[in-house]
């Protein structure tokens, strides 16, 4: 070898850093990821008329969703194991980095005003904590202990499950919160938009939405974040609905705690029964506003505190309470 193939060869080079190596190795990683390629038919995109990118990026976001059906029986399956968990009692938490960790933040937080969920069921864990949501902490996302040591502090068990997000499939913290969480018993889940990830490998339920290549390179807050969004809206919404939170397509637990949810808490009263507004509000104010209880008493004909029994007894499903209040005849105490 020539020293001109010396110089040109880092890894004959004795002073070639293990930073550069790692960095090299990482590269070589990214080459193959799907997400990381790069389009030559979109090289000039800063030439396109506004109107042309904006035409691209529709088109790319309209192959999302059928990225997702493919994966719906992964899906399903997943949902049906968390939610087994969470009637158990279990807690929900997605854990990622960067774009991944806010929407699975973001995901967490709508679930209290949305389903009534108390704040520690379902939570968002980010690679550099709170701050991260809206500030860029990108090099947490490089240790697996720290994930680990988020996770530790939550105290996570058998009946919970962890949710790992990562669009390239290889961050080290989405799959160090899920390699953590195994060994402690819980379920998991691997959410990712590569194939063949090391995060779906690591999980129970590995979960793959190869939505290919990106309108700007490696920019995975595009499609893969569109798809991740798109896969956490289920996993939240249905594991609800498993749960009972809803009476048909109805949010019958929603909180009430501004103007605009107390005015859905009656719409959706009286979606549910169609009865008279004076009859709702005298409902409302007998159930201290819940509205599944609201429900209950004017579709089971029964009183406040029995409503509230047959809802704890029903574990907190209207349409088990319902059937308990009317029984084969009709609603308790009516007249016909």
């Amino acid at each position: 070898m020539t020293s001109t193939d010396s110089a040109a060869d880092p890894s004959a080079d004795p002073t070639h850093s293990t930073a550069d190596q790692d960095s090299a190795r990482l590269r070589a990683q990214l080459d193959t990821l799907t997400t990381e390629a790069f389009r030559p038919e979109l090289a000039e995109i800063d030439r396109f008329e506004t109107f042309e990118i904006a035409r691209i990026m529709n088109a790319e976001d309209a192959a999302v969703p059928a990225a997702v059906a493919g994966e719906l029986p992964r899906i399903a399956a997943a949902i049906d194991a968390i939610a087994a968990r969470m009637s158990r009692g279990g807690r929900l938490l997605y854990a990622g980095a960067g774009t991944a960790g806010r929407l699975g933040v973001l995901d967490a937080s709508e679930c209290p005003p949305t389903f009534n969920t108390r704040p520690e069921q379902v939570v968002g864990v980010i690679a550099g904590g709170p701050d991260a949501v809206v500030t860029s902490v990108e090099g947490a996302e490089d240790s697996e202990e720290l994930a680990a040591r988020d996770l530790e502090r939550l105290r996570i068990g058998p009946d919970d499950t962890v949710v790992g997000v990562s669009a390239s499939g290889r961050t080290p913290y989405a799959v160090g919160a899920v390699r953590y969480a195994r060994r402690c018993g819980a379920l998991t889940v691997g959410l990712s938009c590569n194939a063949d990830s090391a995060l779906a490998a690591a999980a129970d339920h590995g979960i793959e939405i190869v939505v290919g290549p990106e309108l700007l390179t490696g920019s995975t807050r595009l499609k893969a974040g569109t798809a991740q969004k798109l896969v956490l809206n289920m996993i939240s919404t249905i594991t609800m609905i498993r749960l009972g939170k809803t009476f048909g397509n109805l949010m019958v637990d929603v909180r009430a705690s501004n103007d605009k949810l107390r005015a859905r808490s009656r719409r959706i009263v009286f979606l549910a029964t169609g009865a008279s507004e004076q009859r709702i509000e005298s409902a409302l104010a007998a159930t201290d506003g819940e509205v599944k209880n609201a429900i209950l008493t004017i579709l089971g004909g029964v009183d406040a505190p029995t409503a509230e029994k047959l809802l704890a007894e029903a574990h907190g499903h209207l349409r088990t309470a319902l059937d308990a209040a009317t029984g084969p005849t009709g609603p308790t105490g009516s007249t016909g």
